[in-house]
């Protein structure tokens, strides 16, 4: 077998095993410092096996990326969720549809749905010692709580997520508990795998990038350990910006009902819709993208309106609220504007900052790679917002995947240091601007290089000299793996 081969296939038994210790490790309110150290070491053998794979002759790359896949998702299946209680939530949402009983209508603690509870979501007695158990009203001495978080308020999810929480229940066989959302979420990354490879195929890219989510730690540990539903929002973005690329009316139409689907998983995936819209310069062209967008999200809702006795955004505005997105000061929000702005400024400017970003990926992306432009936004987003949760970056590799411009993966780990040593250290703003700080700087760094070594080819003599470059029209391009 080829050395290179080989040593790719090493670096990914390290990378696997080193998952496996990190995940089954729980020390997220014991230990986050150490929790921390065992991602560290597993994004440096991710990088290890992206540095290998580079040299992996062409014939290996796409056995040893889906063999890869398998194994580094299936980590993620070890150990119950370890670092986030969101899971508990989606079982009890579609054990309640099941029962016949919309989502939007009745928060956990409520006595409406109390006929559905077992002793696996709602412990009592000694077992509600956990950290991560929510107290709830309960008659007698015994204490009564739940794994779900915020019990006290009702779902925030859209509706295509909370048709999949109860697929994921009417599959389930009794008493499966967390196990059916870990398993439905893997499928869901590994099919991601396949979307992506799919995509960088039919667009004559390089198919090692793909390895950029079928390798990345933040996949088994956010998307599968957590079963986390932006996944299933990330494969739909996945399919729809493949479809949008590939042009053509119909095929633009079906990828706006597709992004459409993940915007009705998750809200976030809105953030590529400027990216779908690259280089378009009608004003139909942009309408058969937006059109079946909005419809497919307004139609999904329908069904739930019309079955709900209460509103169907539940909880949405007070998260919005809770998470300080309308108070800059509060938390570690806007924390790189909140260095050099009045707090009270980093929201407009925020605001301001990236219309100028969407404006620039709609009138100079290249609509061949409308996922360019996504990442473009979409990493530029993270980087003001500096967001607190670091399964939000999900999307973010995923685009990385497409595009190749591997430095933005620093914003996902900076998510990931933020979200783990927050509780320890309150949220402090510092934390944000110094984790979020870092990446900006790399990417800043990589970006610049990137654009010198496309002016050098440029002016080089040859074919291709004087060709205006991917990179030189949307800020980056693919680059190496």
């Amino acid at each position: 077998m080829n050395p290179r081969t080989v040593l790719t296939a090493t670096a990914l038994a390290a990378l696997t095993a080193a998952l496996v210790l990190t995940v089954r490790y729980d020390g997220y309110f014991t230990d986050p410092a150490g929790l921390l150290r065992g991602y560290a070491a597993c994004w440096a053998l991710f990088a290890c096996a992206l540095l290998a794979l580079r040299r992996v002759p062409a014939a290996h790359v796409v056995p040893l990326l889906l063999a890869g896949a398998v194994a580094v998702t299936v980590t993620g299946l070890v150990a119950p969720p370890r670092t986030s209680t969101d899971s508990y939530r989606y079982a009890w949402d579609g054990r309640v549809q099941s029962a016949g009983i919309s989502p939007y209508d009745h928060a956990p603690q409520d006595p409406g749905p109390a006929r559905l509870r077992d002793p696996w979501l709602f412990p009592t007695g000694a077992a509600c010692a956990g950290p991560d158990r929510a107290r709830i009203p309960g008659g007698g001495t015994v204490a009564h709580c739940t794994r779900i978080n915020r019990p006290a308020v009702h779902t925030i999810y859209p509706p295509v997520a909370e048709a999949y929480f109860l697929a994921v229940d009417r599959l389930s066989p009794e008493g499966a508990r967390h196990k059916p959302l870990q398993v439905g979420a893997g499928l869901l990354s590994l099919g991601t795998a396949g979307a992506l490879l799919l995509v960088l195929r039919r667009r004559g890219r390089d198919l090692r990038t793909a390895a950029y989510w079928a390798w990345c730690p933040a996949v088994p540990v956010e998307a599968v350990n957590n079963a986390h539903v932006d996944v299933l929002g990330v494969l739909f973005a996945v399919i729809g910006l493949g479809l949008v690329a590939a042009h053509g009316p119909g095929r633009r139409a079906v990828g706006g009902l597709v992004l459409g689907a993940a915007v009705a998983t998750k809200l976030m995936p809105a953030i590529v819709l400027p990216g779908a819209l690259s280089g378009v310069r009608r004003v139909r062209d942009a309408a058969a993208v937006l059109v079946p967008a909005a419809a497919f999200t307004v139609l999904a809702y329908l069904p739930y309106v019309l079955l709900s006795h209460d509103s169907v955004f539940g909880y949405l505005g007070g998260y919005v609220d809770e998470e300080g997105y309308d108070d800059p000061s509060a938390g570690s929000r806007y924390a790189l504007l909140r260095l050099v702005l009045p707090d009270s400024w980093a929201f407009p400017v925020l605001v301001a900052a990236m219309a100028g970003v969407s404006l620039y990926v709609m009138r100079r992306g290249d609509p061949q790679r409308p996922w360019s432009g996504a990442l473009l936004v979409t990493g530029w987003a993270f980087a003001l917002l500096t967001p607190g949760y670091s399964w939000y970056a999900l999307l973010l590799i995923a685009l990385v995947a497409l595009d190749g411009r591997w430095e933005w993966l620093g914003v996902a780990l900076a998510g990931a240091a933020v979200y783990v040593l927050g509780p320890v250290l309150r949220y402090q703003a510092a934390l944000g601007a110094t984790a979020y700080g870092i990446a900006v700087l790399l990417v800043l760094v990589a970006s610049a290089v990137r654009r010198r070594r496309a002016v050098t080819r440029a002016k080089a003599p040859g074919p291709g000299a004087g060709r205006r470059t991917t990179a030189a029209h949307t800020g980056g391009g693919p680059g190496p793996v």
